[in-house]
């Protein structure tokens, strides 16, 4: 089985001389389709860090990241700005919604980038929206809906486009246990109904309860890795 993400020696440095940081250290890690993977470890151990470079946010300073067999660093910016657009979902802590839009039309922008005529792009949108709990708020703008409601537009948005991978950063960070919970149980039940691949940072330890693939990291290096 092909992986979707392959990282072989990757570092980060950020700085130079005594002010520089290590944030990475010659990280080798696969994720596989189908992966329901937890990035744990305390603030400062790397994770923010990897999730960006594998998500072609960020470029290492050493090392070679590939994603679905294509190396980050031999694609032009119009060609990652794609890579991101196509083939990577992200779900950020701060749901990072566009608040004068509705949630139908926050989960279509990225169909609209990506040039989908108006008609596909509300069907499309309407079924991410049922898929993640949401049907008949297609019409609310975010200052509508709880912050756990935001946060499952921000699941929509990520897999409306049919990306290969799901990249999420602390998604539960901002929201109360109640909502946290029903949002670690939709992003199972998608993994496991859908095959949806999903790498998660986070310090919620229910997120790393129902994870199927524990790493964790410390200072800037892969610690442990096991499969649940």
């Amino acid at each position: 089985m092909d992986n979707i993400v392959s990282c072989q020696g990757v570092s980060k440095v950020f700085g130079t001389g005594e002010l520089a940081v290590h944030a990475l250290r010659r990280v080798d890690l696969e994720i596989m389709p189908g992966d329901f993977a937890t990035l744990a470890g305390p603030s400062g151990s790397g994770k923010t860090t990897l999730l960006n470079m594998i998500g072609a946010l960020d470029k290492p300073t050493d090392g070679r990241i590939s994603i679905q067999g294509q190396t980050l660093s031999d694609l032009s910016k119009a060609q990652l700005s794609e890579l991101r657009l196509n083939r990577v979902g992200f779900v950020f802590q701060a749901f990072n919604l566009i608040p004068v839009l509705s949630a139908s039309e926050n989960v279509e922008f990225v169909l609209e980038l990506q040039g989908c005529d108006a008609g596909e792009r509300r069907d499309r949108a309407r079924v991410a929206l049922k898929e993640v709990g949401l049907e008949g708020m297609e019409d609310r703008r975010p200052s509508a809906l709880s912050g756990g409601q935001q946060q499952r537009v921000a699941v929509a948005r990520a897999l409306v486009s049919r990306p290969g991978i799901v990249l999420a950063d602390e998604p539960t960070a901002n929201l109360d246990s109640k909502s946290a919970m029903e949002l670690v149980d939709l992003m199972a039940r998608l993994n496991g109904d859908l095959g949806i691949t999903f790498v998660i940072g986070t310090h919620d330890p229910n997120v790393m309860k129902r994870s199927k693939r524990h790493i964790e990291m410390i200072d800037g290096k892969i610690k442990n890795d096991k499969i649940s």
